[in-house]
């Protein structure tokens, strides 16, 4: 198990005070489910470790953007980043400020662009130099000053899947470090850009913090540049991506980062920006799913399940490894499993050749570490409906997101007049 508040009491598995067991009886599966004190455990690590320099530890919404687990951590002082237009609505009604909203994304639209402007966020991180001149534009029409920063693609590898790497010139990302200075003295010139940060992010499910530190000199670099050039640059930014446990890896810990960066960063005045998302939730979530079926092909065993692909993309896009458990333990001998879905796909699969007890028909299985990119990557795929959220608190649960019924599903759609 991978956090305290997930564990067996007994026979039965339990989050926090409530047995798994009992909420599939009250909503149904297949369900996520997050722990509220794992969260705010995870978010008071980071706290703990950057209390000696001035910080802002901003959630990265898009690795589970509901509106309850927002509010968690807004009300622990958190601020966000967020990569749209419909991140920037969801979290200022989740209740952070926008004055600790920092704006990412390379494909920003103007209308993006201007929401940003008009809710008077605390950063755009800025990442090409037509979104600059774009940007600039917008100000001026709406009379708004603009802080901005500049996302620097620092050319530094790091993630564990190509398609998780965001740090080098092969990625879409920032601008590379070696163009970037140009753009920061034209920054400096236009009376509606106020050039105060810099930023970067250079991949995810980072488990080493060896690659921040490289990142990290490579920013310090340009700052002392842009200092001496006269551009008080007041905010560092070095993005997120700590990686979680999902099977035997020991991924570095909030703690042991700050004890790599802070060296350099303690006695600069900068203020240090961290943009953790899935290490604030991924251990906090269960994806809990019922047995449809078993059969067997051959040598393979197959158990067929309620929750597919679209519920929980991660092992068919990245074939990640989620820890699968029984709701109820059970005995006898393990055995190579595929656990698949019901989506009309091969690659619809939660755990392929995984060696474990063959469970019963309709029993629970709970799909661990799934708080981060699981639902807020779902979709409706073979117009299988969204399923529901619930926030764990202690003894008591709460649904914060119904399942969703076909007919949602169909909303919006219309059949011409001429069809008909």
């Amino acid at each position: 198990m991978n956090s305290p508040y997930l564990r067996y009491k007994g026979s039965e598995f339990y989050m926090e005070g409530v047995p798994l067991a009992r909420l599939a009886k009250e909503v149904g599966t297949p369900f996520y489910a997050y722990s509220r004190a794992d969260i705010e455990a995870r978010f008071g690590d980071y706290a703990r470790a950057f209390k000696d320099v001035p910080h802002l530890i901003c959630f990265a919404v898009k690795a589970c953007s509901n509106l309850a687990i927002g509010r968690v951590i807004s009300r622990l002082g958190g601020g966000a980043d967020i990569v749209s237009g419909g991140e920037l609505r969801r979290v200022l009604r989740a209740g952070f400020p926008a004055s600790k909203v920092i704006f990412s994304g390379v494909g920003k639209t103007r209308e993006e662009l201007a929401l940003a402007l008009r809710s008077r966020v605390r950063l755009i991180n800025v990442e090409s130099a037509e979104e600059l001149s774009i940007l600039n534009g917008l100000a001026k029409e709406l009379g708004i000053q603009a802080a901005i920063s500049l996302r620097v693609n620092p050319d530094v590898r790091a993630g564990s899947h190509p398609h998780i790497r965001t740090g080098t010139p092969e990625n879409k990302f920032g601008v590379y470090y070696k163009d970037i200075f140009p753009l920061y003295m034209w920054a400096k010139t236009q009376r509606y850009l106020n050039p105060v940060g810099i930023q970067c992010h250079i991949g995810s499910q980072i488990l080493r913090v060896g690659p921040y530190v490289r990142a990290l000199q490579v920013l310090l670099g340009i700052v002392k540049d842009l200092w001496r050039k006269g551009i008080f640059i007041e905010v560092l930014d070095l993005g997120g991506g700590l990686g979680v446990k999902y099977d035997h890896s020991d991924p570095d810990s909030p703690r042991q980062l700050a004890e790599a960066i802070l060296p350099y960063v303690r006695g600069t005045g900068l203020t240090l920006f961290l943009e953790p998302g899935r290490s604030l939730v991924a251990q906090s979530g269960v994806l809990v799913t019922r047995v449809l079926y078993r059969k067997e092909a051959g040598p393979k065993h197959f158990v067929i399940v309620d929750a597919a692909m679209n519920d929980l993309a991660r092992p068919a896009l990245y074939d990640a490894f989620h820890e699968i458990v029984p709701v109820r333990k059970i005995s006898g001998k393990k055995v190579p499993v595929d656990v698949v879905g019901p989506v009309c796909e091969s690659g619809d699969y939660l755990a392929r050749g995984r060696l474990m007890r063959l469970p019963e028909r309709d029993s629970l299985l709970a799909v661990l570490t799934a708080g981060a990119y699981g639902f807020s990557m779902s979709s409706q795929y073979n117009s299988r409906p969204r399923i529901p959220e619930v926030l764990v608190s202690g003894n008591r649960f709460h649904i914060i997101r119904r399942r969703e019924k076909v007919d949602d599903l169909m909303r919006g759609e219309t059949i011409p007049k001429e069809l008909k």
